[in-house]
């Protein structure tokens, strides 16, 4: 058994430490809050707060109806952030999006100038709703904003408020009129978040709360300067090395062709995840052990996030969709092939055991 715990914990300065303990109680009193308006999506919830803390971007994939839109504008009001909803159609354009130059003129001396406005993307949380609804062009837009934190506009650089966090939802079921994202693209999120159909329980909940005459009362917990303050907490996170070997392997297990892969991955992958997701692991990992209330990062942490990370960088030939087989798949059973100490043999008779069922379904 390897030991999860590092050499050294986290220790930090007494307001680092304050700040810890503070972000611990306000995980707590956000999921109290927003279980206030949403039901359910308890993951969900989860994986978009380790999202914003490890200062990443979610595009959630979701049928219309299930909150997606309700969660988003009721964190950034819980986090005291600025809210932008952009809805994706075929006819936006790039500057609907970053903004443009305008002439303005001065009316005192008739002098004309250009102005930048801004456009929606300048906010705290960006909701870019239906993101393929709109040509790549358009989807191009948000490129530089998410990766460098600036829009470029008439050769000029524009900073981007900060905490920025972009989340983008897509309709996994209607395709027609649809623009899908091209890998590169959907490399720049930190997690693709899959949001799911309540339950019997759930729909009942919610079909009486929101036919229902109430209001609503939400109490800021965070505001976007401790949002900051806390994210770079999160860098400081140790991770012990057999932890980050255990990401770089996962990650490194789906490269079909490159080295020692499981049967079942070169049987159903075509093209594996890049090294930004081996950061995302450890990234998210260390966000969601302090969520846990733990100042170091164990295995169990890269377990937790390998499926929101991978799933959209894992792409699936034609023999995982003939067979049934999903990029959650993959990642599942890599998980349970790759043992936690990563200088361990990838066992491919466990991996095996679990396309066992189907290899026997084609066989008869």
């Amino acid at each position: 058994m390897v030991n999860e715990t590092p050499d050294q914990e986290f220790t930090g300065t007494a307001d680092e430490m304050e700040m810890i303990e503070k972000l611990v109680g306000a995980y707590d009193q956000i999921r109290l809050n927003l279980g206030r308006v949403i039901v359910g999506q308890e993951d969900v919830i989860e994986q978009l707060l380790v999202a914003l803390f490890s200062n990443g971007h979610c595009i959630l994939e979701g049928v219309p109806g299930l909150a997606k839109t309700l969660i988003i504008s009721t964190l950034s009001k819980l986090l005291s952030l600025t809210f932008s909803r952009v809805q994706f159609t075929p006819d936006l354009m790039p500057s609907d999006i970053t903004g443009t130059e305008v002439i303005e003129e001065d009316r005192g001396t008739g002098s004309r100038s250009l102005r930048f406005v801004q456009g929606p993307i300048f906010a705290n949380v960006v909701l870019a709703d239906e993101i393929n609804r709109t040509p790549p062009k358009t989807q191009a837009a948000l490129l530089e904003a998410m990766q460098e934190n600036q829009v470029t506009a008439a050769g000029f650089s524009h900073k981007l408020p900060q905490p920025f966090f972009v989340l983008a939802t897509q309709n996994p079921i209607e395709q027609e009129g649809t623009y899908p994202l091209p890998e590169a693209q959907l490399d720049r999120f930190m997690f693709k978040v899959l949001v799911d159909y309540p339950t019997e329980e759930e729909e009942f909940r919610i079909v009486k709360m929101t036919t229902a005459s109430q209001e609503i009362t939400l109490e800021r917990t965070l505001n976007a300067r401790e949002v900051l303050a806390l994210q770079a907490i999160v860098r400081q996170v140790p991770c012990a090395d057999h932890v980050v070997q255990y990401a770089t392997r996962l990650t490194r297990s789906t490269r079909v062709g490159r080295g020692d892969v499981p049967q079942f991955v070169s049987d159903y992958v075509s093209w594996g995840a890049g090294p930004r997701a081996s950061q995302n692991l450890v990234l998210a990992g260390k966000a969601r052990a302090i969520l846990q209330g733990r100042c170091y990062v164990a295995t169990e942490d890269i377990c937790a996030v390998a499926r929101p990370v991978l799933r959209h960088r894992v792409l699936t030939n034609f023999n995982a969709e003939a067979d049934g087989v999903t990029s959650d798949d993959i990642v599942n059973q890599l998980i349970e092939a790759i043992p936690s100490d990563a200088s361990a043999k990838l066992s491919d008779a466990v991996a095996g055991r679990v396309f066992a069922s189907q290899e026997e379904k084609g066989a008869s």
